[in-house]
């Protein structure tokens, strides 16, 4: 019984938070416009020089609209997430959660809520932002349907690390500014990533920091997948990355959530 009332209030908090996302779409939209202006600028202003240095040719961008769209589709993600962070501290500093703990719904069914209609929202970017890459040239005809369920899932369970990374930013910060600053990391990694050029055309001080972190071997994976590159060690390593944050992200939601009811 106290499961179907976890997933009833669940599903209460979902609908919730996803009228609020229909309500106020300027937030959403504004971190959306971010990977989408980056795609064209890289593609458009850059792409000449960019393709040329991964052997694409001055003239043809094609080969780097490939190159660059799997780290745009994750960039979307970690974008999208800092919406989530400064929605969960705009409900907790103005006190609607003080209210919900005084009614009778589960606990958890807050933070679910804000989990499962974030990572619903970062579905919806990445098909957004995926559909303007297909419109400007981006094509993956070699991947099998199985390649491309498994970038999905990929995918997803990216969103959903990020995500409760981005509650827990929510919940320390004292005010939604606040929350938006702290949640800068999740659009400003991939910039350090190899979202843009590959690791070894990087200064050799600098690759450790784009390659030891959580974006490059996601993006990695992505691209082996749907453009048939060589994947090596990154999916495993992105999986792990990915399993790592969400505990850790869950645990350090949950416990700050806890203390702030005491």
């Amino acid at each position: 019984m106290s499961f179907s009332l976890a997933v009833r209030d669940s599903s209460t908090m979902l609908r919730r938070n996803l009228l609020h996302a229909r309500r106020y779409p300027s937030l959403t939209l504004n971190l959306l416009l971010t990977p989408v202006m980056l795609l064209l600028l890289f593609v458009y202003v850059f792409g000449g020089a960019m393709s040329a240095g991964i052997g694409g040719g001055g003239a043809d961008r094609s080969e780097y609209i490939a190159y660059l769209v799997p780290g745009i589709l994750l960039m979307t993600i970690g974008s999208t997430t800092i919406g989530t962070a400064v929605s969960v501290s705009t409900d907790m500093s103005e006190g609607i959660i003080a209210r919900f703990r005084t009614m009778a719904i589960h606990r958890g069914s807050v933070l679910i809520g804000h989990v499962v209609g974030s990572v619903l929202q970062c579905v919806a970017s990445v098909i957004l932002v995926g559909a303007v890459g297909v419109a400007i040239g981006f094509r993956s005809t070699d991947a099998t349907a199985l390649e491309w369920l498994a970038a999905f899932g990929l995918l997803v369970l990216f969103a959903t690390a990020l995500t409760w990374i981005a509650v827990g930013m929510g919940l320390i910060s004292p005010n939604a500014e606040a929350a938006g600053n702290n949640a800068m990391p999740l659009i400003f990694l991939p910039l350090i990533s190899s979202a843009f050029v590959p690791i070894d055309a990087m200064p050799g001080w600098f690759q450790p920091i784009a390659e030891y972190q959580p974006f490059t071997p996601a993006i990695e994976t992505l691209r082996g997948l749907l453009l048939g590159t060589e994947i090596g060690h990154n999916g495993w390593i992105a999986v792990a990355w990915c399993l790592g944050l969400a505990v850790l992200g869950y645990l350090w939601s949950a416990a700050r959530f806890d203390s702030d009811a005491k």
